[in-house]
């Protein structure tokens, strides 16, 4: 059992991973097209993107290599012969359990200390990727427009890498300083540090329009021609850095994907002290300085004249009506000047304090995610090795069906859940255990019936059943009129 079970999972796994893959690389395929990246940089990142798939790959091989595992067994009629002989499905799934609680903890193993490093390693040389200037590759007979502040034109190319008929738009001065270059050949080179772009030009000329630097220069907005020059060898060197400059890792050590749970645990502390500080702090700084502070007005105090019997009769009312209609007036413009300015400080208050929840709220979404991989191994073996039992199909038709369904299921509730805690809509431990709360009922009750040897797909058991349902209603309905009657 456990040597054709992980045969099956191997298989399945690589199967995943490469189906995976392909999905990740259509993605970021706009990075990696028309940079000149070399083969060392394109394994580099093969293999961190190749980590980052594996959460996904792992929970699909499982369920896939059980339910083909069992559903082998159970098409060559050797599971029916193992429960002739008393061997019950819980002691035939023993040596399997086993084997997938440890594939589970090494799941958590690598999601704790190997995706992380992958994880930064993989953004860091995205970011360096898109931040590469691309490959030159003019085309013919269309404008060129990668080069920034440049648009160039190619009619034609040589063997040899000569450029036929060239026109050039110049816009690295603004579109209002627009220069125009015409070139019957050219040669485009790079610089010994490749920081430049050397563009040289021959039998060509230049037009260029002078009014913005007449104005600069004159103040006038008079409208001077432009400025026509007629060369025979012209080199023009444009800053374009083709080299590959790596992205700096340690900018992202502070992200939460690239931290393990003890790290993830010590960020979440010290940000929830530092944010409950802050909300203490603006509360009583509100307090005291806005409300419990504030400046009692002369106009509403009340007459120093009047007796203390009297002043305790006093309230807002009375004080409110004591003052002439300018005052209160005047009353109404400064609450409604001071209502804003609270407004405002309270708005900025809490963008500080949301800045402060969404890091929390990605760190705690990224330690539940560490163990929800570990978990879902163990829900898909339930799933898939109980279910393979019962629809008794193996190979990879209906097994690869019904993983695919099952993964898109789980993969929907999955992100579903995990948008929920992002938004703050709910916690994020409910966001994130969503999907294992919908499946591990499923797999209890699939495990159940195919231990009680259960007809679970069985359309004659279903049929039956309805006709009991059917005959049990109508049997109420029968009962309920003879009663009225």
């Amino acid at each position: 059992m456990l040597q054709n079970f992980l045969g099956l999972f191997l298989a399945t796994f690589f199967i995943a991973i490469f189906i995976l893959l392909m999905q990740f690389m259509w993605i970021h395929v706009n990075d990696l097209v028309g940079k000149g990246i070399g083969v060392s940089v394109l394994a580099e990142f093969f293999l961190y993107a190749t980590a980052s798939v594996v959460p996904l790959a792992l929970p699909l091989a499982v369920l896939l290599s059980s339910l083909i595992c069992f559903g082998n067994l159970a098409e060559k009629v050797e599971l029916t012969a193992m429960k002739a002989a008393g061997i019950s499905l819980f002691r035939i799934m023993r040596s399997l359990t086993v084997c997938v609680a440890i594939l589970s903890i090494g799941a958590f193993y690598f999601s704790n200390n190997v995706l992380p490093k992958s994880q930064m390693k993989l953004w860091a040389l995205i970011f360096s990727l898109r931040q590469k200037s691309p490959e030159l590759q003019i085309p013919e007979g269309e404008f060129y427009d990668e080069i920034s502040g440049y648009h160039i034109y190619v009619r034609g190319k040589t063997p040899q890498g000569e450029l036929l008929n060239m026109m050039i738009y110049d816009y690295s001065g603004g579109f209002e300083n627009a220069k125009v270059m015409l070139a019957d050949t050219g040669r485009m080179t790079t610089s010994a540090d490749k920081r430049f772009l050397l563009l040289d030009l021959s039998q060509g000329e230049s037009f260029e329009n002078l009014n913005q630097k007449q104005q600069r220069a004159t103040g006038t907005t008079k409208n001077i021609p432009y400025r026509r020059e007629t060369f025979t060898h012209k080199r023009i060197i444009i800053d374009f850095a083709t080299d590959f400059n790596r992205y700096d890792e340690s900018i992202l050590e502070d992200q939460h994907v690239s931290k393990n749970v003890v790290q993830l645990v010590q960020s979440i502390d010290s940000v929830q002290q530092l944010a409950l500080a802050r909300s203490h702090e603006q509360s009583d700084k509100l307090l005291q300085e806005r409300y419990f502070g504030r400046e009692t007005r002369q106009e509403v105090q009340i007459p120093k004249t009047v007796t203390k019997d009297e002043r305790a009769r006093y309230n807002i009312d009375s004080l409110w009506a004591s003052l002439s209609v300018q005052k209160q007036r005047q009353v109404f413009v400064t609450a409604e000047e001071k209502a804003h300015v609270y407004r405002d400080q309270i708005e900025y208050n809490s963008i500080l304090l949301q800045d402060s929840q969404r890091y929390i709220r990605r760190h705690e979404i990224e330690l539940h995610r560490k163990f929800t991989l570990a978990f879902a191994c163990l829900i898909f073996f339930f799933i898939g090795a109980p279910l393979g039992a019962i629809i008794r199909k193996g190979g990879l038709g209906a097994p690869v069906v019904i993983s695919v369904v099952m993964f898109i299921i789980y993969y929907i509730i999955d992100n579903t859940g995990y948008k929920m805690a992002r938004e703050a809509l709910w916690p994020c431990w409910a966001g994130m255990w969503l999907s294992s709360f919908v499946l591990l009922p499923i797999g209890v009750f699939l495990t159940y019936k195919a231990a009680t040897d259960s007809p679970l797909f069985n359309p004659e058991a279903w049929e039956r059943a309805f006709k009991q349902v059917v005959e049990r209603v109508k049997y109420a309905k029968s009962k309920i009129l003879k009663a009225e009657s």
